[in-house]
C-alpha cells in the first residue's frame, strides 16, 4: 500500500507546534515520518531531549519514523553500526543511511533484533544497492529513499531519477521520494528554496508533485520534506487516488451532458497502438454508439486540450482524446475542455494501456 509522510525537525520549532502538526497529519491519513539526526545539535542536551519528545509523540500516534543518519552519528553516539537498540528505544521504525558503510555492514544491519528498517540513499546512481545485495541482506528490512535538495536547480533530473528508482523497484525494494510544501518555512538546513527530490517539481502545487511521483509506478511513499505544510496541502494529498492518475480539468461551458459524463464519469485508458499526437480513449464511442454528438467547438487544438469527436466523424463519434501536440482541427472535432495548465506535463508520461481519470479543477 502506498503511503504519505511528513518530516519533523524538532530543533526548529516548539514541541507543541510539532505535536499539532503530527495530529493534523494523522487526521489526513499520513503514516510516515522522516526526521534527521545528522543536522541535530547532538552536543546540546535540550535539542536531543526535544528530538526524543517529538519522536515519542509521533510513535504514540502510530506513525512510522525513520531518522537520517550517517557514520558520524554512530561515532557521536559512541555506538557500533550493529548496536541499533538505541534507535529502537527512541521509538524509531528505522534509520536512513544518507552515507553508508562498505555493504557488508548494511547487510548485517538488516538482521537487527529490533526489526528496524534500514533505508538507503537512492539518489547517487552507483552500484551501492547491488553491493549490499551481494552480501545477502534481509530484503524485507531494506528500504530505499531519495534525497531532497534545498538549493534551487540542484534537484534530480527526471532521467537520473527514473534510472535510480527503477534499479530499486525492479529488485522489489520499497521506495520513497520527497515533495515540497509551498507553505513551509524550514527544513533541516539553513537554505530554504523548496525541498524536493525532482528539480522540476520545485514550484509546483504539492498534489501535482505527488501525482507525478506516484504515476511513475516507481515510488511507493511520498514524503513532504519541509515544515510546516498547510492543512490545505495535507488535505489535497489525502484526497489523491494513489493508484490511478486523476487529472484536473476545466470544461467548456457549452459541453453537453453526455460529453460531460464521458469526461468525468468514465474510466479511461490510453490505447496500446499509441500516437505521437494524442492519447486515445475509445470505449466511449462504443458505449455511446448511435448518440448524435453535435459540433459546437471546432477551434484549433492546443497541447492538453480534451477532445470528443462529433458525429461528423462517423465511426469515431464520441471518442475522447487528449492532445499531445498543437494540431489543426479538421472542423469535425469538439474541444470540450483542457487539462489544468500546471498538470499538462503529466500527459507526456501516460503509458500505453495506462488507466486514468479526470476531475474538475477546484
Amino acid at each position: 500500500m502506498r503511503e504519505l509522510g511528513i518530516s519533523l525537525y524538532p530543533e526548529n520549532a516548539s514541541v507543541d507546534e510539532f505535536k499539532k502538526y503530527i495530529d493534523l497529519a494523522v487526521k489526513y491519513g499520513f503514516t510516515r515520518v522522516f526526521t534527521c539526526l545528522i543536522s541535530l545539535d547532538r552536543g546540546a542536551d535540550s535539542s536531543f531531549d526535544k528530538f526524543k519528545d517529538v519522536v515519542k509523540y509521533a510513535d504514540s500516534r502510530g506513525m512510522k519514523i525513520i531518522a537520517d543518519v550517517d557514520p558520524s552519528v554512530f561515532d557521536a553516539l559512541g555506538i557500533s553500526f550493529n548496536e541499533l537498540d538505541f534507535f529502537k528505544k527512541m521509538g524509531l521504525f528505522g534509520i536512513r543511511l544518507d552515507l553508508g558503510f562498505s555493504g557488508n555492514e548494511e547487510s548485517i544491519m538488516t538482521y537487527n533484533k529490533q526489526n528496524l528498517k534500514i533505508e538507503i540513499n537512492m539518489s547517487n546512481g552507483t552500484k551501492y544497492l547491488h553491493n549490499i545485495l551481494s552480501y545477502e541482506p534481509s530484503v524485507f528490512n531494506l528500504y530505499g529513499c531519495h534525497n531532497f535538495y534545498p538549493h534551487a536547480y540542484t534537484g534530480l533530473s527526471r532521467k537520473h531519477f527514473i534510472k535510480c528508482s527503477k534499479e530499486f523497484k525492479d529488485l522489489g525494494i520499497r521506495t520513497a521520494a520527497f515533495v515540497s510544501s509551498n507553505n513551509a518555512e524550514f527544513g533541516p538546513w539553513p537554505i530554504n528554496e523548496g525541498l524536493c527530490t525532482l528539480e522540476e517539481h520545485r514550484n509546483l502545487p504539492i498534489d501535482v508533485q505527488a501525482k507525478d511521483l506516484f504515476n511513475t509506478n516507481l515510488i511507493d511513499d511520498v514524503i513532504i520534506a519541509n515544515c510546516f505544510a498547510s492543512e490545505e496541502e495535507l488535505r489535497a494529498l489525502s484526497e489523491l487516488d494513489k493508484n490511478i492518475i486523476t487529472l484536473d480539468v476545466e470544461l467548456d461551458e457549452n459541453i453537453s451532458e453526455p460529453e460531460r459524463n464521458i469526461v468525468l464519469e468514465e474510466l479511461h485508458f490510453n490505447r496500446g497502438d499509441v500516437s505521437e499526437y494524442m492519447i486515445r480513449s475509445t470505449q466511449s464511442r462504443v458505449k455511446y454508439r448511435g448518440h448524435n454528438f453535435e459540433l459546437f467547438n471546432p477551434k484549433p487544438i492546443k497541447k492538453g486540450d480534451i477532445l470528443i469527436e462529433s458525429s461528423l466523424y462517423t465511426r469515431y463519434a464520441g471518442e475522447l482524446q487528449i492532445a499531445l501536440k498543437d494540431m489543426k482541427n479538421s472542423g469535425k472535432t469538439n474541444v470540450v475542455g483542457k487539462i489544468a495548465d500546471e498538470e499538462v506535463f503529466l500527459i507526456d508520461n501516460i503509458r500505453p494501456w495506462q488507466k486514468f481519470k479526470f476531475k474538475l479543477k477546484k
